[in-house]
């Protein structure tokens, strides 16, 4: 049996539209009565269900038996046809973090499965006994990430000079203008294998059980940052001499070193210019960054390959970087061994919600953490992604949560990030179904 979570959740918006017409005082136009000035009031933050129904909008768990063991932000999963004649099914569950809009990070979510599967389709398989090696699909993979960037960035060129007409050209060129992060998991059921590629900041972790019943993580990816020592390094050895290209854990402004989209980061600075011009593309990096030798972000993302013991009790979390601002990786792998446990048990929170003071912001400069503490778990959840979100944002301090998502956009970016995680179970220790 395998089961799997999943929620997303964004910063909600508001379009409000208007017709003002010269008739406007017909009796069937809305009508909106002032109340008196001293009744003036504002909605209260969400209440406790309320909050349930947000950070749970949009989830849902399923069981799967057809296979041996298994917002900016859009998801996708789903079990596939073997790339190769003869193989069993295969799985996939992936997550996008967009940034600078969503047109990057919903392409990915319609396209980036099958540019892999095209990609892993051209191995042939020397016999159908014999497993094509990690290595090749890794390959394989990373070609298709490519592939697809390069569909997205490297023919703006051809596309800015077409015949078509300008609001295609604008379409196409959207996910250029925008980013977005992507990672992708994919288990093979033949070989018991999961392949984990990472373009950017979103994070993957197994979780597995010991002798001993407590869980570790296995790291199936790393954080492509400004802050990786590994990245910074090789940014540097792919532009020689330009010393002021990551500042502050930056590159060149971005947060993610790696990243599909992001045309700012890897055209000329006369065809970005051009672009602006032509057809209100974003503003050129100069001249507040010296750019001398674009591209400075690529869509190639690292794989990992791993064996997954069907006898080992384990799981997989996929999140983008919002979960991951709040947890850190041995965190979350030890809330869902405590979701586990519970629901093991066919019970939820054994021990009464604490009672904390009146609360607001700044108590998180008196010592109050706005992280995840260990102190504030609960497991109250019926859905592990939302469990993981719930603990993530304040666990069972409820004004803390509700404060929180009080906040639409703009202004809540500086209390959480869109955050969008899937949970799968290969195999769990007594959890009847």
């Amino acid at each position: 049996m395998t089961v799997a979570g999943v929620v997303g959740f964004g910063t909600p918006g508001l379009w409000w539209l208007a017709n003002i017409r010269d008739d406007a005082t017909r009796e069937d136009a809305p009508y909106i009565e002032d109340p008196p000035a001293e009744h003036w009031s504002i909605e209260p933050g969400p209440s406790r269900d309320q909050v349930t129904r947000i950070i749970s909008k949009g989830a849902y768990s399923f069981w799967l038996e057809m296979l041996p063991a298994p917002c900016e932000d859009q998801f996708t999963h789903g079990i596939l046809p073997s790339p190769w004649k003869g193989g069993n099914k295969w799985m996939a569950w992936a997550v996008f973090d967009g940034h600078s809009g969503l047109q990057t990070s919903e392409l990915l979510k319609k396209q980036l499965l099958p540019f892999v599967r095209h990609s892993l389709s051209q191995i042939q398989p020397t016999s159908i006994e014999s497993p094509v090696p990690d290595e090749l699909v890794q390959r394989a993979i990373i070609k298709g990430f490519l592939n697809l960037d390069d569909s997205i960035v490297k023919t703006a060129l051809i596309t800015s000079q077409s015949q078509e007409s300008l609001q295609e050209k604008v379409n196409k060129l959207a996910p250029a203008y925008s980013g977005s992060c992507a990672l992708l998991s994919m288990y093979d059921s033949t070989t018991g294998t999961l392949h984990v590629a990472c373009t950017g900041d979103s994070r993957a972790v197994l979780g597995q059980q010991k002798p001993d019943g407590k869980w570790e993580v296995m790291p199936l990816s790393v954080d492509q940052t400004g802050k990786n020592k590994a990245e910074i390094a090789r940014l540097h050895r792919e532009h020689p001499g330009e010393e002021d290209i990551i500042r502050n854990g930056r590159v060149l402004g971005i947060a993610v070193s790696r990243a599909f989209g992001d045309g700012q980061w890897k055209w000329p600075i006369q065809f970005q210019k051009d672009l602006q011009r032509r057809f209100y593309g974003p503003p050129p990096l100069v001249p507040t960054y010296n750019i001398q030798t674009p591209p400075y972000l690529t869509a190639e993302p690292v794989v990992t390959s791993v064996k997954v013991d069907p006898g080992t009790p384990s799981f997989l979390i996929m999140a983008t970087d919002g979960l991951w601002d709040m947890l850190s990786s041995q965190q979350a792998v030890d809330l869902v061994g405590k979701w586990l446990e519970l629901k093991a048990a066919e019970k939820k929170n054994s021990t009464l919600e604490p009672t904390y003071e009146p609360f607001d912001f700044g108590q998180f400069w008196k010592g109050v953490s706005w992280k995840f503490v260990e102190g504030r778990t609960t497991v109250q959840d019926d859905n592990v992604a939302v469990h993981l979100v719930r603990n993530s944002l304040g666990g069972n301090h409820h004004e803390l949560i509700a404060g929180r998502l009080a906040f639409s956009f703009p202004s809540s970016r500086r209390l959480r990030d869109d955050t969008t995680v899937q949970v799968v179970f290969f195999s769990v220790p007594d959890v009847e179904k």
